[in-house]
């Protein structure tokens, strides 16, 4: 199980500071969306060249030109483009081919999406499939993901899914997820958990990192 960092709402060289300060403890480092629009992909470049042997996340959220966005990520050194999973699937086609091309990864976010958008997806079994409470949600609403809910149902028997697959889908769980919601989420067994301001806006980054690596392995999840 891998902790992805969500760089969001800060400057490039603060976002190179705060990934310093928690580099041992987190594995995969997202270049959030903010960070992306402000200043494109001088971030993305900016964070594979301060961190290569990390795997650099560009959170950009494709909703069309998918081939072009998806190229533009890869070229700047990252490992991973994001798409959105209500995107039309001709797009997320194209993701998906782009990726494959570069020999590269794609995360669907699954933000917005029914049930039955989610099945459809469920048949690009390579790529990480993202569970995802917005920040808008977050913070007008007071939402969490706490669990799967009814992800699993709508996957269940779906062609692709894990059910059918012999490896299984690959989940990432992103949403304002705490130390205290961690055991709840564990029953999806994610790859990847995306952890933001739990991390990037406690008074001592660096411990509350090593806090969610240590929780992790005492759920058994490395």
């Amino acid at each position: 199980m891998n902790i992805q960092l969500a760089l969001d709402r800060m400057s490039i060289q603060e976002a190179i500071d705060m990934a310093r300060l928690t580099e041992p403890y987190i594995d995969w480092i997202e270049v959030g969306t903010s960070l992306i629009k402000e200043f494109g992909m001088a971030s993305v470049k900016a964070m594979k060249r301060e961190f290569p042997h990390k795997v650099i996340v560009a959170d950009v959220k494709t909703f069309d030109n998918a081939k072009y966005e998806f190229e533009l990520c890869y070229m700047a050194g990252a490992d991973v483009a994001t798409v959105m999973g209500a995107a039309p699937l001709v797009t997320v086609e194209l993701c998906m081919k782009t990726a494959r091309i570069w020999d590269r990864q794609v995360m669907i976010d699954l933000l917005h999406t029914t049930p039955e958008e989610q099945a459809a997806l469920a048949r690009y079994w390579e790529a990480v499939h993202c569970l995802h409470v917005s920040k808008d949600q977050q913070e007008g609403g007071g939402s969490r993901l706490a669990g799967p809910g009814a992800y699993g149902a709508a996957l269940d028997g779906a062609p692709g899914s894990a059910s059918e697959s012999p490896a299984g889908l690959r989940i990432a769980a992103a949403g304002g997820i705490t130390l205290e919601s961690l055991p709840g989420l564990m029953a999806m067994k994610p790859e990847v958990l995306i952890v933001g301001s739990a991390i990037t806006k406690a008074p001592d980054p660096a411990a509350a990192a090593r806090a969610f690596q240590d929780r992790i392995r005492e759920l058994g999840g490395r």
